[in-house]
């Protein structure tokens, strides 16, 4: 028998930082049994060139990821998702698309680095601050016995996350 694959949707504003973060880390440490996508509400069309610096220390791939709208995830032939993730405050306030299946959803805001002024040495700093926060989110999530846990305990499991 083999095991599910779980469909994660990483959203924020912009979708071009966080959100690209967390899709690489998850597909990454999710070792095959998450699938992870990233979209934003009002996206900026590009991909901040030090998001892809980032997934590219932690040795991952940096092709074919963009800047996208989360309405592609709510239409037809959409993939079905079992869990949505906000990474940013203004997303998590916002009014989402309905999206298939009726996912499991939490906050997981994390500063946005691309939003970060000053010398490129403190925008590299804040870059790497969401990549290690956003990942150590994502291993305590993977470490979730999912299978297992009632759908009141997983969803106030996954809440919690965001608090750490």
């Amino acid at each position: 028998m083999s095991e599910k694959t779980y469909n994660v949707l990483f959203i924020c504003t912009g979708n071009s930082a966080r959100s690209i973060l967390s899709e690489g880390l998850m597909n990454h440490l999710g070792k095959g049994r998450f699938k992870a996508y990233s979209a934003g509400s009002h996206p900026t069309g590009v991909v901040n060139p030090l998001a892809l610096d980032a997934l590219r220390r932690y040795g991952l791939p940096t092709e074919a990821y963009r800047s996208k709208n989360w309405d592609e995830f709510s239409q037809d032939g959409a993939p079905q998702l079992d869990f949505v993730f906000t990474v940013c405050d203004n997303a998590a306030g916002e009014v989402c698309p309905v999206w298939p299946g009726q996912p499991m959803t939490a906050h997981w805001g994390v500063p946005d680095p691309a939003a970060c002024e000053g010398n490129e040495a403190r925008k590299l700093q804040a870059i790497n601050e969401a990549a290690i926060t956003l990942k150590r989110r994502i291993q305590l999530f993977l470490s979730l016995p999912i299978p297992k846990l009632d759908a009141v305990a997983l969803q106030k499991a996954v809440r919690d996350i965001g608090q750490n």
